[in-house]
């Protein structure tokens, strides 16, 4: 039984999304005749799950107003035809690897468990991610390591033993609550500056850097 694991978060991450995200939730702002926003603005808008978005593109919202737009922002987001959404240069290379290393490979992400399910059907079908979970009702998001901790037991591999990728402080918080080892990449939704301030135990600049770290057993 393989006992190397891994833990990555999917957007900013797996897949470059912020573009659709935006084009999506300024449709529904512009709906609701509220203001939207530049593209790079929402590099900072996400992370933390579709409550968090919400709340950073309105700014201190009415309860009724926020489910609203939630709920409105879902419906278009869903019917939407993600073009523009695709993995970052270099993932594909870098599962393949993983794979050859006999690698346990999990999704844990604060994106919707329905779209999260659906884009790793859609652009990672071919491989063997055995463990995928997106934000659901009964379980805590990221930060909260439940999630987590949930895909070491299904793995029977100690915490201690998974690398947990993403690239903002909300994953690094993750890993460190879990007892994982934190990887941050830099080809994502933030910078080096917050990565190392949640003190990520690695950084990375490309995908395939992560094959350095996860080969090397002296890291833990």
């Amino acid at each position: 039984m393989s006992k190397k694991a891994i833990i990555f978060d999917l957007d900013g991450t797996l897949i470059d999304s912020v573009l659709d995200i935006a084009l999506c939730m300024n449709e529904v702002l512009e709906e609701f005749q509220l203001n939207t926003y530049e593209i790079d603005k929402y590099n900072y808008f996400l992370g933390g799950g579709v409550d968090f978005l919400v709340d950073n593109v309105l700014k201190n919202p009415s309860k009724e107003l926020k489910e609203d737009v939630i709920k409105r922002f879902k419906e278009v987001y869903d019917s939407a035809i993600h073009t523009n959404t695709k993995p970052y240069e270099g993932i594909y290379e870098l599962l393949d690897e993983l794979q050859k290393l006999d690698f346990k490979i999990a999704v844990l992400s604060n994106k919707p468990h329905k779209f999260t399910i659906g884009y790793i059907k859609k652009l990672f079908g071919n491989y063997n991610i055995v463990e995928v979970h997106g934000q659901k009702e009964d379980i805590p998001k990221k930060p909260h390591p439940e999630g987590a901790l949930l895909i070491a037991n299904k793995f029977n591999i100690n915490c201690e033993d998974i690398f947990f990728v993403g690239d903002t402080k909300v994953d690094m918080q993750t890993a460190s609550n879990a007892n994982m080892k934190s990887i941050g990449v830099l080809w994502g939704f933030r910078d080096e500056e917050e990565l190392k301030e949640y003190n990520a135990d690695f950084i990375v600049k490309k995908p395939l850097d992560i094959l350095d770290i996860v080969k090397n057993k002296s890291n833990f």
